[in-house]
């Protein structure tokens, strides 16, 4: 068992330190943000597999009543194949520690996802304010789309059950008819790939644990990547140059291309849409999605290796 703690710490400090300084260094997820996406979720998911089962075999170590529960189905020869009688001093700290994250990860979610319900409520009820249901025996205003009186442009993707997409007449009068389809897919790209829980997940972890640079760097890519993978999603239905038009047209006001840091991201979009990078070829995005999907299996294929092996 100790040598799968060790190695679980390996690959987790691994996960959480080294590679992602270097993925924040490569070029290419601009050009593959989809791809980055993914590459990023299952670094996330291999730290925390390997502090689930550093926990686990840690807790069946030191407490005999977990290990009963956990090896309860196991032949003789697996439990003896983890020598959890002989577990070191250490492994107790470590159980603890594991157990403060896990409890404290959780919270950081829990609250994550109600300061989001309770944010997502405070809308709709200033949307109902806004745009109020018809009376009764008129059809229902309820429906995919939303337009709101206002005359400051903008356009967001309210999620929940059901989903709206809200557009203000601000921005139905500055946008063209091929400017507004964009808006509208860039939208729905976010709807379609779920982008809410994923930014969700990922504002939890860097508020539970800041100074992890996994997590922080996660946070930050995140917010990035999935406006670049919704920009790519309009780009490729309405075209680079119109939805590059259509981000200037709903940000100007907002000053899209000064050089605030706050704005610095709208100006990047702006110039990754007006001058796009080539993106990779098609073996390598199938090559470096299959190898990150290999990466999670690593906790799981060091936790059962003792197992396995006594069976065998």
């Amino acid at each position: 068992m100790t040598v799968c703690l060790l190695l679980l710490s390996v690959v987790a400090l691994t996960a959480a330190v080294p590679a992602p300084r270097a993925l924040t260094r490569a070029d290419w997820p601009e050009r593959e943000p989809v791809v980055a996406l993914w590459v990023w979720q299952c670094l996330v998911a291999t730290v925390l597999l390997c502090c689930v089962a550093a926990l686990v075999l840690g807790a069946a170590a030191v407490f005999h009543t977990v290990r009963d529960h956990v090896f309860a189905p196991a032949p003789p020869a697996v439990t003896a194949a983890y020598d959890l009688s002989a577990a070191p001093v250490w492994a107790a700290a470590l159980t603890v520690l594991l157990a403060c994250g896990a409890a404290w990860t959780t919270a950081m979610l829990g609250r994550e996802l109600v300061e989001a319900r309770r944010s997502r409520g405070q809308v709709r009820a200033q949307l109902r304010e806004r745009a109020p249901d018809l009376p009764a025996g008129l059809p229902a205003a309820r429906g995919p789309m939303l337009v709101l009186e206002d005359e400051y442009p903008d356009a967001w993707w309210m999620p929940g059950h059901p989903p709206q997409l809200v557009v203000t007449t601000g921005a139905l009068q500055r946008l063209t008819d091929h400017q507004l389809d964009a808006v509208l897919t860039h939208e729905r790209g976010h709807a379609r790939a779920h982008h809410d829980w994923l930014l969700h997940l990922s504002t939890a972890l860097a508020t539970g644990f800041p100074r992890v640079p996994l997590f922080a760097h996660f946070c930050e890519q995140t917010h990035r990547l999935v406006e670049l993978a919704a920009d790519d999603a309009a780009s490729r239905r309405c075209g680079h140059l119109t939805t590059a038009l259509a981000l200037i047209e709903l940000n100007q006001h907002r000053g899209v291309l000064s050089c605030a840091s706050s704005r610095r991201l709208l100006g990047e979009r702006v110039d990754r849409l007006l001058a796009p990078p080539p993106r990779l070829l098609r073996r390598h995005r199938a090559l470096t999605t299959a190898v990150a999907a290999l990466v999670p299996l690593l906790p799981l294929l060091i936790t059962f290796a003792p197992g396995l092996t006594a069976l065998s």
